[in-house]
């Protein structure tokens, strides 16, 4: 399995990471949705490098020209709520994929240290065949991606998985090599923490992505 650590790169990446995790810059909210998107536009970037491409010829005005074009059909799945705006990101680039919605939340029991994920909602097309992205921007257990990924299942069989995620733990990393399969999938972080809190926080991290970007939520 492929990994991507861009805090291992110089790259513009970390200049909108720094400033989602500043708390003297995040409480912008308006911001932080913008720095998201943004990453989420890079990460788009990068992950277009790993496409197939064709040669096609096109017509200009006074000529034709060969270019490059990805022949990929790419489904971009996201993980709500806190996904949206990053998934956004990816689609202002990859502005020709299907969507896809999986809603995958924690559900804490009465000690609040413990928790299960449930999924609710799917909506999405068929994905046999096709290049899937995944696009969560925290990891901190891996558990709802796993959960969200089976969902996906349901639609078909993907040719290649991207999860795409803004900050991961370590732990959640580790978790997803012995889930995901090792021949066609790719971890893409902007940055990978070391360690989780008793409530399953990452940390450093940067708090609730989800509160950030759009104010908290009554549980």
């Amino acid at each position: 399995m492929k990994i991507v650590n861009f805090t291992e790169q110089n790259s513009l990446i970390n200049t909108f990471v720094r400033e989602i995790r500043d708390v003297d810059v995040q409480n912008d909210r308006l911001r932080f949705r913008k720095n998201i998107e943004r990453i989420g536009e890079i990460m788009a970037y990068e992950i277009s490098k790993d496409l197939n491409y064709t040669s096609k010829t096109i017509k200009t005005p006074l000529g034709e020209t060969e270019v490059s074009l990805p022949d990929n059909n790419i489904v971009i799945a996201t993980i709500l709520r806190a996904g949206l705006i990053y998934h956004q990101g990816f689609l202002n680039f990859f502005d020709g994929a299907e969507n896809a919605f999986v809603s995958a939340y924690r559900k804490y029991k009465e000690n609040q240290f413990s928790f299960n994920v449930h999924i609710e909602y799917i909506a999405s097309p068929l994905i046999t065949d096709k290049t899937l992205i995944i696009t969560d921007p925290m990891l901190a257990t891996g558990g709802s991606m796993e959960l969200s990924y089976h969902a996906l299942l349901t639609k078909g069989k993907p040719k290649h998985v991207h999860i795409a995620t803004i900050i991961a733990s370590q732990q959640a990393v580790d978790y997803l090599k012995e889930k995901f399969p090792d021949t066609n999938t790719t971890i893409w972080a902007a940055a990978v923490d070391p360690e989780l809190d008793e409530h399953s926080y990452i940390v450093p991290g940067l708090g609730d992505a989800g509160d950030l970007a759009y104010g908290s939520k009554e549980d």
